[in-house]
């Protein structure tokens, strides 16, 4: 295992072009799965979690070569309908494949996911879903059995009951194929929803109302391979305009999407910070403490739930007390205890951190629990004093590609070592 080795105190400041954005390319890729041909998808980031559903594509006989950003996949010759544990207990997006499998191919067995170690996050709104299209599904084993009826799946009138991102992708890639019209209700509306909507549109899918709540799906027979840039990554540029603001820093970040991040900016400003957008270039530059500032995470265009590990780590900066409520994933606090050894000051109330800033950090041999969470930690220890360890950043691979080798460009003292943890 890797870990992270930092010395706070150094204000972040410089240029960065922003990465292709994690959960569009694991939303966009199994889609390649509908129509059988090569695929070309650029901006492509070169992520643990892109390597490990490129092994799970290639299980069922797709061939996917990632050179730089290029991402090339083949799925010319599909071999399998199943998608084993060994592979989705590694990555919830994994579990995607089922619905261009059943669409395309009639079948498909596909595990139950895994993913990040915090709650909970259950698929009965992706089998729902499917079921009103007319699929039969069955739960074996941890495995979930899927059949379209004879003559394939047919079109349907869907309700969300939550606003489910990874039920929205799932289900709209089945109704491409299906027979009729479809509608989805209380569709997600995130940027990553959205661009693989305009991907299925450019294989030829008939779909209205795409980037808002009804999406309006008219079945197409057959699909055809595409060419696709992935979006920018809003959660990458969100974590390093946070570690801009809370050490002090200048930072400029191109090729992003601003109008993604609009809820993030509105924040930062409002916490005391200059942000200045030209383009697809955001500029930050933050001098002074932050102000108190509260957030409750929504759905987009609300403020991310992905975020508000990392905002926690900024307002600890903050000289007086502010509030993090997660009304998406209410469980999703492991950075707290972590943080605390920090020496930060954070009290819990059921779904609610309190946030009692002002404090100095110090620096201490922390442990990641999750993506977002390993990220609030390497923020913290950009400005604690002294020394920090952050153990088990694989986690961290997942989501950000060579985080060190980034933030060390922009001025901090960060290495990766091998650790003998195990």
């Amino acid at each position: 295992m890797d870990k992270f080795v930092i010395t706070g105190g150094k204000p972040l400041a410089g240029r960065i072009t922003i990465s292709g954005a994690k959960n569009a390319t694991l939303a966009i890729m199994p889609a390649t799965l509908l129509a059988g041909g090569v695929y070309h998808l650029t901006n492509t980031p070169n992520l643990r979690d892109v390597w490990t559903l490129s092994r799970l594509l290639g299980s069922m006989g797709v061939h996917a070569e990632l050179n730089d950003t290029d991402l090339f996949v083949d799925t010319s010759n599909i071999t399998s309908y199943e998608a084993p544990y060994e592979h989705v207990k590694k990555m919830r997006a994994s579990f995607h494949v089922l619905g261009p499998l059943l669409a395309r191919y009639g079948e498909a067995k596909v595990s139950l996911p895994g993913g990040c170690a915090w709650g909970p996050r259950p698929v009965d709104l992706h089998l729902k879903g499917l079921e009103k299209l007319g699929a039969q599904i069955d739960l074996e084993a941890g495995y979930v059995i899927a059949r379209a009826p004879e003559g394939g799946l047919r079109g349907a009138r869907i309700h969300f009951d939550i606003s489910s991102v990874g039920a929205t992708e799932n289900v709209m890639m089945a109704a491409v194929l299906a027979k009729g019209s479809t509608t989805l209700s209380n569709a997600a509306v995130e940027p990553e929803v959205t661009a693989l909507a305009r991907m299925l549109v450019n294989m030829g899918a008939k779909i209205e109302g795409i980037g808002t709540t009804t999406l309006e799906i008219e079945g197409v027979p057959e699909l055809k391979t595409v060419n696709e840039e992935t979006i920018p990554d809003r959660i990458e540029a969100g974590t390093f305009l946070i570690g801009a603001a809370m050490t002090r820093g200048k930072i400029t970040l191109d090729k992003t999407n601003p109008y993604h991040l609009a809820a993030v900016i509105a924040k930062l400003e409002e916490s005391g910070c200059e942000v200045d957008v030209n383009g697809d270039s955001i500029t930050l530059t933050m001098e002074t403490a932050p102000k108190p500032t509260d957030i409750t995470t929504s759905p987009y265009p609300g403020f991310p739930t992905d975020l508000q590990a990392q905002w926690m780590a900024y307002m600890l900066m903050a000289d007086g007390t502010s509030s993090i409520t997660d009304t998406i994933y209410t469980d999703r606090f492991k950075h707290v205890p972590e943080l605390l050894r920090l020496g930060a000051d954070v009290e819990m109330a059921e779904n609610t951190a309190i946030i009692k800033g002002g404090k100095k950090l110090s620096g201490a041999t922390v442990m990641s629990t999750d993506l977002r969470a390993s990220a609030s930690l390497i923020l913290a220890a950009l400005v604690a004093e002294g020394r920090s360890e952050i153990l088990r950043v694989y986690h961290l691979d997942r989501g950000y590609e060579a985080i060190e080798k980034r933030l060390g460009a922009l001025g901090a003292q960060i290495r990766r070592e091998r650790t003998e943890e195990f």
